[in-house]
């Protein structure tokens, strides 16, 4: 089996004080994809950064305090890639300093983790979003086909800040014209699902349910009410998907023992 976490985790330094650390000693995940790190690894208690049995890529914004994205995985990777600029992506050397994206090759599979920029309408947060997505969509065809011809899997883990259909947010109504359910980025999420043939695996193995949610805003009473999004994906490819057998949230039993206002999404995947 291989199983792979992704969360983000709203400041790796504060997470880390609020039950981090303890999550992470006791996850039996393979690999766990993080984003928002917000911290470089000197920032880092050495637990944090480098923890004891986990191999450790980095990758933070030069932006300081700003995203940042991470993998941990138990096996020694491969190959490590740092943003996704050099593969003739227009304008995709935007972000290769940006702490947006990470990805390793591990045996017969390549894992990456991603935090796409989170937007607000009418800003440029939404002009870079938009930029981002028009940059990263070839990206992950290309990134595909490179992995079929050396006879690997794909799965891009993490915070795509985009709730794809109704069913992924609580409050979809109020929130038509909000960064992250705007009906352009509904569409490129479907672009991503159709033209590049990339499977959102927990929506295929919970096909009918409202959610499940990962993200719950820390105003109000939005997590005890279950008021959430469903913006944290693994998108694979279809190989890998078809051997997926189990996913879930890891939605914290109560409002004061989150240590992100994200959870962790898991996928147990056949090898």
């Amino acid at each position: 089996m291989l199983t792979v976490t992704s969360v983000n985790v709203n400041g790796l330094r504060a997470a880390a004080k609020k039950g981090f650390v303890e999550w992470l000693a006791g996850t039996d995940a393979d690999v766990v994809c993080l984003q928002e790190v917000r911290a470089e690894l000197a920032q880092l208690p050495e637990g944090v950064g480098t923890p004891e049995g986990w191999h450790t890529v980095h990758a933070p914004a030069a932006a300081k305090g700003r995203a940042g994205v991470s993998l941990y995985s138990r096996q020694a990777p491969e190959r490590t890639q740092i943003g996704f600029g050099g593969f003739g992506v227009a304008g995709a050397e935007e972000f290769d300093t940006s702490g947006r994206y990470v990805e390793i090759d591990l045996p017969g599979v390549t894992v990456a983790s991603l935090y796409l920029p989170s937007g607000e309408v009418g800003t440029e947060r939404q002009d870079e979003k938009e930029r981002f997505m028009a940059a990263f969509l070839p990206y992950l065809q290309g990134l595909k086909a490179r992995a079929a011809a050396d006879g690997r899997e794909v799965v891009v883990c993490g915070d795509w800040n985009i709730a794809h259909q109704e069913a992924d947010l609580k409050n979809w109504k109020a929130n038509r014209k909000s960064s992250g359910f705007l009906p352009e980025e509904r569409a490129w999420l479907t672009r991503v699902l159709e033209e590049a043939a990339y499977v959102d695996v927990v929506r295929v193995l919970h096909p009918d349910v409202e959610g499940p949610y990962s993200w719950w805003s820390y105003r109000g009473r939005a997590f005890d009410n279950d008021s959430g999004w469903r913006i944290d994906y693994q998108m694979a490819t279809p190989g890998l998907a078809g051997r997926a057998v189990k996913a879930w949230v890891e939605r914290a039993a109560t409002h004061g023992e989150r240590w992100s206002d994200h959870a962790p999404v898991t996928v147990v995947y056949e090898r």
